[in-house]
């Protein structure tokens, strides 16, 4: 016997309910313009741990009406701290103290991904104009010939919009109606752990910063999160048995091993990772095109990145900023979607570019790790020419942003 699906009808569909889809949809109802979102889990959540939020981001926040919510938790810290994890020495310093601050409108911040998320959550809750559903897997988005887009779930209901974003991730699956490709593995994977301040020593925590600890084919990065009770620990390593046919790779021996060859500040952290989760490193090619008729990407649906200039969320919400304005001027959905494209494809594409190349210097070795660490020995603290083609926020730097590169 069968049945008819269930056809809802919406004008503006957000597929995912992560930091992509749930900012655009905040967005849009600061500006008067309803959305419905729909996830695929059972409930609106985040997994992870810390996120590092830097000025373009913060932007985006204060603009939703969400940045005093994740200020009450986060952490500012006043430096960005490049060591050597083999010998323990300072390889360079990024200052984020009062002019950082000045110079970018902004500050640097590091909160948890939950904060992050449930601040964003509950904006969407108090709006009238944001309608939220769970349980909600997609198999597929399509175009209909009245110009509008289809959205099909696995459970047989039907999405029927004037405009269809998908904030899916990494696995979109609105991303093959545009293009057919795959992830494209690292071969690298990481650890995470959240510990009690307590736990870490106290000459670790003293000052607040990020602590970036790079080495030959690993990586950790440790700061502090929810107001300084917390230190945050991400391990990433390049495992030596990587296949695409199994998944007994990347295994917690390999982590010991590697981090082993470490000096003791960095092995004295394996001890806060959780063993039990391992997350392996995915990205995808940059590409120019996001967009199909009344279907759009956004988020890591879009541009997933690797994770080593911590942009991958900044870059979420700057696509978000980005999204809301041209669906706001634009006169039709679809001249929306391609302004929108042509802003921010080229910048996410030059930050997945460097994204690779920053890993291959994070996880140098031999000669080239000590030309590395020379290279930055006499950086001065305070110059952040190199760093507001990415830091400097959207509505100051609009589409003027320089790649230095």
């Amino acid at each position: 016997m069968s049945t008819s699906a269930e056809i809802i009808d919406v004008p503006l569909l957000i597929v995912g309910g992560g930091i992509a889809g749930l900012a655009t949809a905040l967005g849009l109802a600061r500006k008067g313009r309803p959305a419905h979102v729909i996830e695929r889990a059972p409930e609106f959540g985040e997994v992870g741990a810390g996120i590092q939020l830097a000025p373009n981001a913060m932007a985006v926040l204060d603009s939703l009406g969400v940045m005093d919510a994740i200020m009450k938790d986060a952490v500012l810290p006043q430096k960005k701290r490049y060591m050597d994890a083999v010998t323990g020495e300072e390889i360079g310093t990024v200052d984020l103290g009062p002019e950082f601050v000045e110079h970018y409108g902004y500050p640097y911040v590091v909160t948890h991904r939950a904060d992050l998320h449930g601040a964003l959550l509950e904006g969407c809750r108090a709006s009238d104009l944001v309608t939220l559903e769970t349980n909600r897997e997609v198999l597929r988005a399509e175009n209909l010939p009245d110009g509008r887009a289809k959205v099909v779930c696995a459970d047989g209901t039907e999405y029927v919009a004037d405009a269809v974003v998908g904030a899916d991730g990494l696995r979109s699956a609105i991303r093959p109606l545009i293009v057919e490709d795959e992830p494209v593995p690292s071969e690298y994977v990481a650890y995470r752990g959240t510990v009690p301040i307590e736990m870490v020593p106290a000459d670790a925590v003293e000052t607040p910063m990020v602590l970036c600890w790079l080495g030959p084919h690993m990586h950790l990065i440790q700061y502090p999160l929810r107001g300084g009770k917390l230190y945050n620990n991400v391990a990433v390593f390049r495992s030596d048995f990587y296949s695409p046919d199994h998944e007994n790779w990347g295994t917690e021996e390999e982590l010991d091993a590697r981090f082993g060859l470490c000096c003791d500040k960095v092995r004295e952290a394996g001890q806060y990772l959780n063993r039990e989760i391992r997350w392996p490193m995915y990205d995808r090619e940059p590409v120019t095109t996001w967009t199909s008729g009344a279907v759009s990407l956004i988020g890591d649906a879009a541009h997933p990145m690797l994770q080593y200039l911590a942009q991958g969320g900044a870059q979420s919400l700057d696509d978000s900023l980005a999204m809301v304005d041209a669906l706001v001027t634009e006169p039709n959905v679809e001249a929306a979607f391609k302004t929108f494209e042509a802003r921010r494809a080229p910048h996410t594409g030059n930050i997945q570019r460097l994204a690779r190349v920053a890993g291959e210097l994070f996880h140098i070795d031999g000669v080239g790790r000590a030309l590395r660490n020379y290279s930055f020995k006499d950086h001065n603290p305070t110059d952040y020419e190199n760093l507001d083609w990415m830091f400097m926020p959207l509505s100051v730097a609009g589409d003027t942003r320089n790649y230095p590169y």
